[in-house]
């Protein structure tokens, strides 16, 4: 069975787990799925608004597709989230990926 799989059947448990839906949207940028990522991190989001790596690497993706002002305005949404969240490391880390991209 694929981690991919495995990860489905995760999912299949509970379809709200915040970190199960990150992990997907990982292992569909790893394999270059980027759209296909972006659509698991906006659910990761969605389950938890303040889950600050899964804006990060949703830019990722973005940036991966070309659309970087997308990527730009994620990754001011995951700024805000990691702020109110306290995440001084998450505030570094996509602070500096937004200055990275211009934002």
């Amino acid at each position: 069975m694929s981690r991919l799989q495995q990860l489905l059947k995760l999912h299949e448990v509970d379809p709200s787990d915040a970190d199960v839906l990150y992990m997907l949207a990982q292992e569909h940028a790893t394999r270059g799925e980027h759209a296909e990522a972006l659509a698991w991190f906006d659910r990761c989001v969605d389950a938890d608004g303040a889950y600050c790596y899964a804006y990060f690497h949703k830019a990722r993706s973005l940036e991966a597709l070309g659309r970087v002002p997308e990527a730009i305005e994620t990754l001011r949404r995951g700024l805000g989230a990691a702020v109110a969240a306290g995440d001084a490391k998450a505030q570094g880390e996509i602070a500096g990926y937004l200055e990275a991209l211009g934002g």
